[in-house]
């Protein structure tokens, strides 16, 4: 995919069994997968040419933006050479042998924990907050009690020799994380490609106005524009830089002539990747 000899490796954030994990099996089954302690390290695992790729989670249709990802990216070195929608299916996990009327306590990810009320809720199960859900799970089989379990995925259950006590658990049937791909080298297709997503960053001066007359040529010239995401730069309220997401290539007419204004109102434009739109994006749009 980068255009170098490829390593047939893919790193994540988290432990085996991650559904960043579960995301880049999803997308990438030929690969193997490498399990970073943080977004850092699985860019720098990218960036030393360890792994030919990074799954990288930047929103949830839940939980909203992933903390931290919109700083990183576009001082990482890195480009986006892809998307990835993975739908969230939490499972309610046991050691073996125990059945739900065992279950006492539910570990997981704080994030995942509030996703799934509901059975908390029926079950009358104390939630346990844990660094990850793979990792609940593996902590769950390392004590071997039956008053113990966790919220993972299947694939975590698996790893981890543990019993699917129900599946499915979570309060939405909705819940999907997107993710970046990311790669060394940018692989731009042709703009004659159809169904394309483009990555940038931009800043404005903290002044009246200068986002609504930056964002202009995007209207005007008739660019969708999927994701729109402000921070502050250096920790200062002087200047704001915004990572956006947009329909199209840089060098079709539309999208050419929206970051030709942009540019006129901002102190910085910067492509951090063209790539095709995932297929769920297309059967989104269908149901739209």
């Amino acid at each position: 995919m980068t255009g170098t000899k490829p390593t047939g490796k893919i790193a994540f954030q988290g432990v085996p069994g991650a559904y960043s994990d579960l995301a880049c099996r999803a997308a990438f089954p030929t690969m193997s997968t490498l399990p970073s302690e943080s977004f850092e390290t699985a860019m720098d695992a990218v960036r030393d040419g360890r792994v030919e790729l990074a799954m990288l989670p930047c929103e949830n249709s839940l939980a909203g933006r992933v903390p931290d990802i919109h700083h990183l990216l576009p001082d990482s070195g890195l480009f986006v050479v892809g998307e990835h929608f993975q739908r969230v299916e939490h499972c309610l996990l046991g050691v073996k042998g125990a059945t739900i009327a065992d279950l006492e306590r539910a570990h997981s990810h704080t994030v995942a924990l509030g996703q799934v009320r509901r059975i908390l809720r029926e079950l009358g199960l104390t939630p346990v907050i844990e660094a990850d859900t793979a990792g609940a799970a593996e902590l769950i089989a390392k004590w071997g009690k039956k008053a113990e379990g966790a919220i993972a995925s299947s694939l975590a259950a698996e790893i981890y020799g543990l019993d699917i006590l129900q599946s499915n658990v979570e309060d939405a049937a909705h819940n999907t994380t997107r993710f970046y791909i990311m790669a060394k080298r940018p692989v731009t297709p042709a703009p004659t490609v159809p169904d394309l997503m483009t990555t940038f960053v931009f800043r404005v001066r903290n002044v009246p106005a200068a986002l609504y007359k930056a964002l202009g040529g995007f209207a005007t010239n008739g660019v969708n524009m999927t994701k729109l995401e402000s921070y502050m730069m250096g920790g200062e309220f002087a200047a704001t830089q915004f990572l956006c997401d947009v329909d199209g290539h840089p060098e079709q007419p539309h999208l050419r002539r929206a970051l030709e204004e942009l540019s006129f109102f901002s102190s910085e434009v910067r492509v951090l990747g063209v790539y095709p739109a995932a297929p769920f994006r297309q059967t989104q749009k269908a149901k739209d």
